[in-house]
């Protein structure tokens, strides 16, 4: 079947159905598609299957005894990466973005699924189906919400394509693996991202009123890895803001759903290839899980700058401190914020002292653990035997 003889019986730009109603989701598609009726054993949420999937993925499951496999789950190679020529517009330099293009480009595959900006809030996920490399640049940047690019997969398999390309965060991929051997396709690549804490795109903007006195010029926000965060604006000028003076706790109750707060997949452990920065140290931290993932890193090696990852500092007194935040806190927000005059001395001790590189990493995995754990008793304690992965 060529694409040509299938593209006028469906848009890809048609509207999808809307979701369906659960008790725990975070919109990755699954339930907008005629394969809805497989979310009970398909969903990270409701049936989680990491140990099975891994071995389906990787041809192994997790090995505590290898390396750092306990906290970023299976993997062959780990290296700190940059473009040597960044993309405008990128979150980082760009390597996931390039790498898309690049598999479009030397017809590795033929459709890239990945999630790009809505036409009137750049902020506002939209997930697009690319066949052209360069519609890969809509894609560059943090989107802050829910992308159903689940719910893509479905039509670009109904458009005839077979050989995909996917970027995706945990939940997606979990569903994706899930679904993978029964969609007949000639191959499948998945580029992971991490994930944590997300929230709707309207919620995100109240984040922005609280952060910036210019929330509308704001064009970029990342979580940075020396416990800051830093906004961008348009005329070019910048603010980095300590973790410790977010104004966390004057957020709405709901500002984080259930299922993010209860998520165990932090660094996308089936992806083929996971492009994130928590281990990154300032630069982007790759982590290539498969035979699969190292064609990927292959591809684009010619364009990368690659240095060994690096580890200091010690994240037990910071991991400790948040389990106690989050055994305080209400609805996954802390009640109260650390006293005025304290804040920048936190945040400087943070700075200097906190984990960096790896360690840093490994704090982040251990605290989002123990914000699912914690998450698990208060809300869902009847789910914790069958939510909580064994590792």
């Amino acid at each position: 079947m060529t694409r040509a003889a299938v593209l006028p019986i469906l848009d890809a730009d048609a509207p999808f159905a809307p979701p369906r109603a659960r008790a725990v989701c975070t919109d990755c598609g699954l339930s907008r598609t005629g394969w809805a009726h497989r979310c009970g054993n398909a969903c990270q949420f409701i049936h989680p299957r990491y140990d099975e999937l891994e071995r389906q993925v990787h041809g192994r499951s997790r090995d505590a005894a290898r390396g750092d496999e306990l906290h970023f789950g299976p993997y062959v190679r780990m290296v700190r990466a940059r473009l040597r020529s960044p993309l405008a517009g990128a979150q980082w330099t760009g390597i996931t973005s390039r790498l898309g293009a690049l598999l479009l480009e030397r017809g590795v595959v033929d459709a890239v699924i990945a999630t790009a900006s809505q036409a009137d809030d750049q902020w506002a996920p939209k997930p697009i189906l690319v066949t052209d490399p360069r519609d890969m640049a809509q894609c560059r940047g943090m989107k802050m919400g829910f992308s159903p690019v689940v719910a893509m997969l479905e039509r670009a398999v109904q458009l005839g394509y077979r050989r995909i390309a996917i970027v995706g965060v945990p939940c997606q991929v979990h569903a994706v693996r899930a679904l993978e051997r029964s969609l007949g396709l000639e191959r499948l690549l998945v580029i992971g991202t991490p994930c944590s804490d997300n929230t709707t795109t309207e919620n995100f903007h109240t984040f922005l009123s609280l952060v910036s006195p210019r929330p509308a010029d704001v064009t970029y926000l990342e979580f940075m890895p020396d416990m800051k965060v830093e906004i961008r604006y348009r005329d070019g000028s910048t603010t980095r803001i300590p973790f410790i003076q977010l104004p966390l706790s004057t957020l709405p109750s709901d500002f984080f759903p259930s299922a993010c707060r209860s998520c165990f997949d932090y660094t996308n452990t089936l992806a083929d290839i996971t492009v994130g920065y928590m281990g990154g140290s300032g630069d982007q931290w790759l982590i290539v899980r498969n035979t699969r993932g190292l064609e990927l890193l292959a591809l684009l090696h010619e364009e990368l700058r690659l240095t060994p990852l690096t580890s200091r500092g010690a994240r037990q007194k910071a991991v400790g401190l948040f389990v106690r935040v989050l055994e305080e806190a209400r609805d996954g927000l802390p009640l109260r914020r650390a006293p005025k005059w304290a804040r920048p001395i936190i945040g400087w001790m943070q700075t200097h002292f906190g984990p960096k590189g790896l360690e840093f990493a490994r704090a982040r995995v251990e605290m989002k653990s123990a914000e699912g754990v914690i998450t698990m008793q208060r809300e869902r304690p009847h789910r914790m035997r069958r939510s909580i992965p064994d590792f």
